[in-house]
């Protein structure tokens, strides 16, 4: 059991998501700073510092705390709007904001790729030590050729 945990814990995607947590708390702590201390004063300032805890409901001997809910749901959206902007102005940084273009491939042009390198593979000669060939086709399929075959 000793080893197995070393394993696991020894694989990447453990440290990786434990870096991933530790940024991730960090980020949210700037981006409640950013809604609590700057956007809720400014909206307060907009809507004549209307403040949402003291909307209750009262059945009977219970309270329903409406206002809290409407707070917490009005945080909720400035933080999902903070984080979309956020990632926006660090994509448009990156310049990764242009649209992905996915390459449709099909089988044909699968297997003209499949028949040109073994074209390619006829007329260049490898070193006997070498048992097999890694090819990559144009659409990004690795391909793994033997290279020992007697030629007729």
């Amino acid at each position: 059991m000793w080893s197995e945990f070393k394993q696991f814990i020894s694989r990447g995607n453990v440290f990786d998501l434990a870096v991933a947590v530790i940024i991730g708390s960090a980020f949210g702590q700037i981006v409640e700073s950013l809604v609590e201390d700057m956007m809720m004063p400014a909206i307060g300032i907009l809507f004549g510092g209307i403040n949402f805890e003291g909307l209750h409901l009262r059945i009977g001997a219970e309270v329903i705390e409406l206002g809290k809910f409407v707070g917490s749901f009005v945080d909720f959206l400035l933080i999902a709007m903070s984080v979309f902007l956020m990632v926006k102005v660090v994509n448009r940084l990156k310049g990764g904001d242009q649209p992905y273009k996915v390459k449709q491939t099909t089988n044909l042009e699968v297997l003209q790729e499949i028949r040109d390198i073994l074209k390619d593979d006829q007329e260049v000669r490898l070193e006997k030590s070498s048992k097999t060939r890694d090819f990559l086709t144009k659409s990004g399929m690795k391909i793994q050729m033997r290279t020992d075959r007697k030629s007729k």
